[in-house]
């Protein structure tokens, strides 16, 4: 008797813990997996934005900043972590 009652107070925490993980730690964590990805293979000419919505292109990616180039003569760095996304052709 006391067994059952346990397993339905505790059948919907799990339940509860299992939806949550799959809607929301899951996909979070292949968002992240695939960003990362995506600033290992920056390469140079890339085009990408940043954080703060500027678009530019990538003259030189290094290990902690990229050198990006916002047009012909402002030429900067920027922290990895500040690569939004990177534009497609």
């Amino acid at each position: 008797m006391q067994q059952g009652n346990i397993l339905g107070t505790l059948l919907p925490l799990i339940v509860f813990f299992a939806i949550f993980y799959f809607l929301v730690i899951r996909p979070q964590q292949k968002q992240a997996k695939a960003h990362k990805e995506m600033l290992n293979a920056l390469a140079k000419g890339d085009k990408l934005i940043t954080n703060g919505g500027l678009k530019c292109t990538v003259v030189k990616p290094g290990e902690d900043f990229i050198t990006v180039k916002l047009n012909d003569d402002v030429i900067v760095e920027i922290d990895r972590q500040f690569v939004a996304k990177k534009l497609d052709a």
